[in-house]
């Protein structure tokens, strides 16, 4: 017997949009869908991890998720989410990578609308222009900078996960180039080369994200500026301005 969600991979429609709820706390484990998937917050905060990168997700945000790649997401507070599935046939005018995407509240109406429509929706009538509307809305939406590009190689690769794990470090880029076994410029040029960033822009950029998911599990404000190497609330608030620019968050 197929599961809920096969359905939702299987069924003869270009979009397919599945409500769900998860607790604090909660893992998908690692997994991936035949369909592209717009995963699509609408409270909490998700952390999404695959082999190339890691993506928060605040609500009114979704990621782009391509076909078969293999992802696994985490939830930090209580959240409730949108997926649309989307049919291969329809994926040439999207993205082909992972992109988190601003939600304007056009897209978010039809993705909740379409939601409540029967699965197999008359693609003549209302279901089928939403589906429509939504595929519009995926191709236009702006990406913000919620996303933390991960090198493939090896050396870079130890740093940015050593980061991951306590992105309070006080090692600077030097320190980090002799663990590495690398020159700084080495370090220097193989991170922008990779990434798109600098090392010092990567790092703020993780910090700003991690404080994200700590804050939407509560923690109190002056904890989440220590455990991300900030002072004080101020330069915390100050590299979130920074690195969020024009996305509507803060801290």
């Amino acid at each position: 017997m197929r599961s809920e969600s096969e359905a939702y991979q299987t069924v003869p429609r270009a979009v397919a949009v599945m409500p769900k709820s998860y607790p604090a706390g909660a893992s998908t484990g690692w997994h991936s869908h035949p369909r592209a998937q717009l995963l699509y917050a609408t409270a909490g905060v998700t952390l999404v991890r695959a082999e190339d990168g890691t993506w928060v997700l605040p609500a009114r945000h979704a990621l782009w998720i391509p076909p078969r790649l293999s992802h696994e997401v985490r939830m930090h507070g209580a959240v409730s989410m949108c997926s649309a599935y989307i049919a291969p046939e329809a994926v040439d005018v999207l993205p082909t990578r992972c992109r988190v995407l601003e939600v304007s509240p056009l897209l978010a109406s039809a993705l909740e609308a379409l939601a409540v429509e029967p699965l197999l929706y008359d693609e003549a009538r209302r279901g089928g222009h939403l589906a429509a509307l939504i595929l519009d809305e995926i191709a236009r939406a702006p990406e913000t900078a919620l996303t933390l590009p991960l090198p493939r190689d090896e050396r870079l690769r130890r740093i940015c996960e050593s980061l991951l794990k306590d992105p309070g470090s006080s090692l600077d880029i030097d320190g980090w180039a002799e663990r590495a076994g690398a020159s700084r410029r080495t370090l220097t040029r193989g991170f922008r080369a990779e990434t798109g960033l600098s090392f010092g822009d990567w790092r703020a950029r993780l910090r700003v994200l991690r404080a994200l998911t700590m804050a939407s599990d509560g923690a109190p404000p002056h904890q989440i500026a220590s455990a991300v190497g900030y002072a004080d609330q101020r330069g915390l608030r100050t590299a979130a301005r920074r690195v969020l620019g024009r996305t509507r968050l803060s801290l």
